[in-house]
Protein backbone atom coordinates (compact mmCIF):
# COMPACT_ATOMS: atom_id res chain seq x y z
CA UNK A 1 0.00 0.00 0.00
CA UNK A 2 1.02 3.81 -0.78
CA UNK A 3 -0.35 5.48 1.65
CA UNK A 4 -0.25 8.77 0.18
CA UNK A 5 -2.64 7.97 -2.14
CA UNK A 6 -5.12 7.45 0.18
CA UNK A 7 -8.23 10.12 -0.49
CA UNK A 8 -6.87 11.12 -4.13
CA UNK A 9 -8.98 10.33 -7.09
CA UNK A 10 -8.26 7.95 -9.83
CA UNK A 11 -9.45 7.31 -13.60
CA UNK A 12 -8.59 4.23 -15.40
CA UNK A 13 -9.60 3.61 -19.10
CA UNK A 14 -10.35 0.61 -20.29
CA UNK A 15 -11.20 -1.06 -17.30
CA UNK A 16 -14.59 -2.00 -17.45
CA UNK A 17 -13.91 -6.03 -17.25
CA UNK A 18 -12.89 -8.00 -14.03
CA UNK A 19 -10.40 -10.13 -16.01
CA UNK A 20 -8.42 -6.86 -17.79
CA UNK A 21 -5.34 -5.03 -16.78
CA UNK A 22 -7.35 -1.97 -16.11
CA UNK A 23 -9.71 -3.26 -13.23
CA UNK A 24 -6.07 -4.98 -11.65
CA UNK A 25 -4.47 -1.37 -12.26
CA UNK A 26 -8.10 0.09 -10.24
CA UNK A 27 -7.61 -2.74 -7.23
CA UNK A 28 -4.14 -1.97 -6.72
CA UNK A 29 -5.34 1.89 -6.77
CA UNK A 30 -8.24 0.79 -4.41
CA UNK A 31 -6.14 -1.03 -2.01
CA UNK A 32 -4.00 1.88 -0.99
CA UNK A 33 -7.19 4.07 -0.62
CA UNK A 34 -7.66 5.86 -3.63
CA UNK A 35 -10.95 6.64 -4.96
CA UNK A 36 -11.91 5.40 -8.34
CA UNK A 37 -13.73 6.35 -11.58
CA UNK A 38 -14.15 3.05 -14.06
CA UNK A 39 -13.87 4.12 -17.55
CA UNK A 40 -14.57 1.94 -20.31
CA UNK A 41 -16.94 1.76 -23.99
CA UNK A 42 -20.26 1.18 -21.86
CA UNK A 43 -23.19 0.55 -23.71
CA UNK A 44 -23.56 -3.23 -24.58
CA UNK A 45 -19.47 -3.75 -24.44
CA UNK A 46 -18.31 -4.21 -27.73
CA UNK A 47 -16.07 -1.80 -30.28
CA UNK A 48 -15.72 -4.81 -33.13
CA UNK A 49 -12.57 -5.18 -31.71
CA UNK A 50 -10.64 -8.56 -30.80
CA UNK A 51 -11.95 -8.55 -26.80
CA UNK A 52 -15.18 -6.51 -25.89
CA UNK A 53 -14.88 -3.65 -23.66
CA UNK A 54 -16.64 -3.60 -20.60
CA UNK A 55 -20.83 -3.41 -21.22
CA UNK A 56 -22.38 -0.35 -18.74
CA UNK A 57 -23.90 -3.08 -16.63
CA UNK A 58 -20.40 -4.86 -15.58
CA UNK A 59 -18.83 -1.57 -15.51
CA UNK A 60 -21.98 -0.30 -12.34
CA UNK A 61 -21.21 -4.29 -10.63
CA UNK A 62 -17.60 -3.88 -10.51
CA UNK A 63 -17.75 -0.20 -9.02
CA UNK A 64 -20.05 -1.34 -6.25
CA UNK A 65 -18.02 -4.35 -5.09
CA UNK A 66 -14.65 -2.27 -5.45
CA UNK A 67 -16.14 0.10 -3.27
CA UNK A 68 -17.38 -2.18 -0.79
CA UNK A 69 -14.12 -3.98 -0.42
CA UNK A 70 -11.73 -1.04 0.18
CA UNK A 71 -14.34 1.34 1.66
CA UNK A 72 -13.94 4.09 -0.77
CA UNK A 73 -15.92 6.37 -3.21
CA UNK A 74 -15.92 4.15 -7.06
CA UNK A 75 -17.98 4.83 -10.05
CA UNK A 76 -18.28 4.04 -13.49
CA UNK A 77 -18.66 6.04 -16.26
CA UNK A 78 -18.91 5.28 -20.54
CA UNK A 79 -16.88 7.04 -22.81
CA UNK A 80 -15.54 6.12 -26.83
CA UNK A 81 -11.94 7.73 -26.51
CA UNK A 82 -12.19 7.95 -30.45
CA UNK A 83 -14.81 10.57 -30.27
CA UNK A 84 -14.23 14.07 -29.08
CA UNK A 85 -17.96 14.77 -27.78
CA UNK A 86 -17.96 11.56 -25.56
CA UNK A 87 -14.94 12.06 -24.15
CA UNK A 88 -16.27 15.84 -23.43
CA UNK A 89 -19.27 14.48 -21.90
CA UNK A 90 -17.53 12.30 -19.63
CA UNK A 91 -15.54 15.19 -18.46
CA UNK A 92 -18.87 17.13 -17.66
CA UNK A 93 -19.71 14.03 -15.76
CA UNK A 94 -16.78 13.84 -14.04
CA UNK A 95 -16.70 17.30 -13.20
CA UNK A 96 -20.35 17.23 -11.11
CA UNK A 97 -18.79 14.07 -8.90
CA UNK A 98 -14.99 14.76 -8.16
CA UNK A 99 -12.98 18.18 -7.44
CA UNK A 100 -10.11 16.73 -9.44
CA UNK A 101 -8.23 14.00 -10.67
CA UNK A 102 -4.66 12.72 -9.38
CA UNK A 103 -4.11 10.05 -11.47
CA UNK A 104 -4.94 9.18 -15.16
CA UNK A 105 -4.33 5.87 -16.30
CA UNK A 106 -4.50 5.85 -20.14
CA UNK A 107 -5.07 2.19 -20.53
CA UNK A 108 -8.19 1.56 -23.53
CA UNK A 109 -7.04 -0.27 -26.20
CA UNK A 110 -7.97 -2.22 -29.15
CA UNK A 111 -6.85 -4.64 -32.09
CA UNK A 112 -8.69 -4.59 -35.41
CA UNK A 113 -7.71 -6.21 -38.63
CA UNK A 114 -5.42 -9.09 -37.27
CA UNK A 115 -3.38 -10.98 -38.19
CA UNK A 116 -2.37 -9.14 -41.42
CA UNK A 117 0.77 -7.74 -42.76
CA UNK A 118 1.40 -4.04 -44.01
CA UNK A 119 0.69 -4.35 -47.66
CA UNK A 120 -3.02 -6.44 -46.93
CA UNK A 121 -3.76 -4.73 -44.13
CA UNK A 122 -7.41 -3.19 -44.40
CA UNK A 123 -7.10 0.77 -44.11
CA UNK A 124 -10.10 0.92 -42.28
CA UNK A 125 -8.55 -1.40 -39.20
CA UNK A 126 -5.52 0.46 -39.47
CA UNK A 127 -7.03 3.28 -38.72
CA UNK A 128 -9.24 2.65 -36.29
CA UNK A 129 -6.39 0.44 -34.34
CA UNK A 130 -4.01 3.42 -33.97
CA UNK A 131 -7.57 5.91 -33.14
CA UNK A 132 -8.02 3.74 -30.09
CA UNK A 133 -4.40 2.90 -28.72
CA UNK A 134 -2.46 6.41 -29.85
CA UNK A 135 -5.41 9.37 -30.20
CA UNK A 136 -7.16 8.02 -27.92
CA UNK A 137 -4.75 8.39 -25.19
CA UNK A 138 -3.81 12.08 -26.76
CA UNK A 139 -7.81 12.97 -26.40
CA UNK A 140 -8.35 11.95 -22.83
CA UNK A 141 -5.12 13.54 -21.61
CA UNK A 142 -5.67 16.92 -23.39
CA UNK A 143 -9.95 16.43 -21.88
CA UNK A 144 -9.04 15.66 -18.49
CA UNK A 145 -5.95 18.10 -18.14
CA UNK A 146 -8.04 20.90 -16.01
CA UNK A 147 -8.92 18.57 -13.83
CA UNK A 148 -5.05 17.86 -12.49
CA UNK A 149 -3.58 21.28 -12.74
CA UNK A 150 -2.72 23.05 -9.77
CA UNK A 151 -0.98 20.11 -7.62
CA UNK A 152 1.20 17.43 -8.49
CA UNK A 153 -0.71 13.98 -10.16
CA UNK A 154 0.36 11.38 -12.16
CA UNK A 155 -0.29 9.94 -15.65
CA UNK A 156 0.53 6.53 -16.82
CA UNK A 157 -0.22 5.30 -20.23
CA UNK A 158 -0.53 1.23 -21.07
CA UNK A 159 2.13 0.94 -23.93
CA UNK A 160 3.02 -2.63 -24.71
CA UNK A 161 6.26 -4.89 -25.50
CA UNK A 162 5.25 -4.60 -29.28
CA UNK A 163 5.51 -1.05 -29.28
CA UNK A 164 9.01 -1.33 -29.15
CA UNK A 165 9.12 -4.59 -30.42
CA UNK A 166 7.21 -5.54 -33.07
CA UNK A 167 4.57 -8.74 -33.23
CA UNK A 168 3.89 -10.57 -36.63
CA UNK A 169 1.39 -9.21 -38.22
CA UNK A 170 0.14 -6.91 -35.66
CA UNK A 171 1.47 -3.84 -36.91
CA UNK A 172 -0.94 -0.82 -36.12
CA UNK A 173 -1.05 -2.23 -33.04
CA UNK A 174 3.17 -1.90 -32.52
CA UNK A 175 3.03 1.53 -34.64
CA UNK A 176 0.31 2.65 -32.31
CA UNK A 177 1.84 1.67 -29.26
CA UNK A 178 5.14 2.84 -29.97
CA UNK A 179 3.51 6.03 -30.55
CA UNK A 180 2.12 6.01 -26.64
CA UNK A 181 5.56 5.44 -25.33
CA UNK A 182 6.96 9.38 -27.58
CA UNK A 183 3.73 10.96 -25.98
CA UNK A 184 4.47 9.49 -22.88
CA UNK A 185 8.05 11.57 -23.29
CA UNK A 186 6.74 14.59 -24.70
CA UNK A 187 4.14 14.97 -22.26
CA UNK A 188 6.62 14.31 -19.25
CA UNK A 189 8.73 17.14 -20.97
CA UNK A 190 5.68 19.83 -21.49
CA UNK A 191 3.70 18.80 -18.25
CA UNK A 192 7.08 18.33 -15.80
CA UNK A 193 6.30 22.44 -14.49
CA UNK A 194 2.96 21.89 -13.55
CA UNK A 195 4.39 18.85 -11.13
CA UNK A 196 2.46 16.13 -13.42
CA UNK A 197 4.82 12.91 -14.12
CA UNK A 198 4.05 10.85 -17.22
CA UNK A 199 4.87 7.49 -17.55
CA UNK A 200 4.17 4.64 -19.41
CA UNK A 201 4.36 0.41 -18.82
CA UNK A 202 5.18 -2.03 -21.33
CA UNK A 203 3.50 -5.21 -20.56
CA UNK A 204 4.81 -8.45 -22.50
CA UNK A 205 2.72 -11.68 -22.01
CA UNK A 206 -0.12 -10.77 -19.75
CA UNK A 207 -3.10 -13.43 -18.94
CA UNK A 208 -5.64 -11.59 -20.68
CA UNK A 209 -8.50 -12.31 -22.80
CA UNK A 210 -6.05 -10.94 -25.52
CA UNK A 211 -3.62 -13.39 -24.66
CA UNK A 212 -6.14 -16.00 -24.66
CA UNK A 213 -7.29 -15.14 -27.95
CA UNK A 214 -3.92 -14.57 -29.69
CA UNK A 215 -2.68 -17.80 -28.24
CA UNK A 216 -5.49 -20.20 -30.32
CA UNK A 217 -4.46 -17.65 -33.57
CA UNK A 218 -0.76 -18.15 -33.06
CA UNK A 219 -0.92 -21.76 -32.46
CA UNK A 220 -3.17 -22.30 -35.87
CA UNK A 221 -0.67 -19.61 -38.09
CA UNK A 222 2.41 -21.84 -36.60
CA UNK A 223 1.01 -25.43 -36.94
CA UNK A 224 1.50 -25.94 -33.43
CA UNK A 225 -0.88 -27.19 -30.76
CA UNK A 226 -2.27 -24.66 -28.17
CA UNK A 227 0.23 -26.16 -25.72
CA UNK A 228 3.41 -26.51 -27.48
CA UNK A 229 3.18 -22.71 -29.00
CA UNK A 230 2.41 -21.98 -24.87
CA UNK A 231 5.37 -23.84 -24.14
CA UNK A 232 7.37 -21.92 -26.50
CA UNK A 233 6.13 -18.31 -25.59
CA UNK A 234 7.49 -19.59 -22.56
CA UNK A 235 11.10 -20.27 -23.14
CA UNK A 236 11.30 -16.87 -24.26
CA UNK A 237 10.37 -15.20 -21.11
CA UNK A 238 13.87 -16.11 -18.49
CA UNK A 239 11.30 -16.34 -15.68
CA UNK A 240 9.75 -18.91 -17.39
CA UNK A 241 5.82 -17.76 -16.96
CA UNK A 242 3.39 -15.49 -18.18
CA UNK A 243 2.40 -12.31 -15.86
CA UNK A 244 -0.69 -11.40 -14.02
CA UNK A 245 -2.99 -8.28 -14.48
CA UNK A 246 -2.27 -7.93 -10.98
CA UNK A 247 1.45 -7.65 -11.11
CA UNK A 248 1.07 -5.01 -13.78
CA UNK A 249 -1.58 -3.15 -11.80
CA UNK A 250 0.93 -3.14 -8.90
CA UNK A 251 3.50 -1.40 -11.13
CA UNK A 252 0.54 1.21 -11.90
CA UNK A 253 0.39 1.98 -8.25
CA UNK A 254 4.02 2.53 -7.93
CA UNK A 255 4.13 4.97 -10.63
CA UNK A 256 0.83 6.82 -9.27
CA UNK A 257 2.81 6.94 -5.62
CA UNK A 258 5.41 9.30 -4.10
CA UNK A 259 7.14 6.55 -4.42
CA UNK A 260 8.34 7.09 -7.45
CA UNK A 261 8.32 10.69 -7.29
CA UNK A 262 11.57 11.14 -9.27
CA UNK A 263 10.26 8.84 -12.05
CA UNK A 264 9.13 10.84 -15.28
CA UNK A 265 9.03 10.28 -19.19
CA UNK A 266 10.35 6.14 -18.53
CA UNK A 267 8.57 3.24 -20.82
CA UNK A 268 8.84 0.44 -18.14
CA UNK A 269 9.04 -2.97 -19.27
CA UNK A 270 6.90 -5.85 -17.54
CA UNK A 271 7.80 -8.81 -19.31
CA UNK A 272 9.61 -11.05 -17.37
CA UNK A 273 12.42 -10.49 -18.58
CA UNK A 274 11.48 -11.39 -22.42
CA UNK A 275 12.23 -7.61 -22.84
CA UNK A 276 15.52 -6.28 -21.57
CA UNK A 277 16.24 -3.92 -23.89
CA UNK A 278 15.20 -0.06 -23.12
Amino acid sequence: MYKDLRGKTALISGAGKKTGIGFAIAQNLAASGCHIILADLGSEGSDGGVVAAGSSAEMAENAAGLASRFNIRCSSVSVDVTASASIQTMVATLSERVERIDVLCNNAGAVFGVPNAVHTYPEDDWMKTIDVNLHGVFRVTRALLPLMLGQPAAIINTASRGGKVPPLFNGAYAVAKAGVIMLTKVMAKELAGAGIRVNAICPGQIHTDLEDWRAPLEAAFTGQTLDERNDAVRRTIPLNRVGTPDEVGRLVAFLASEASAYITGQAINITGGQLMEL
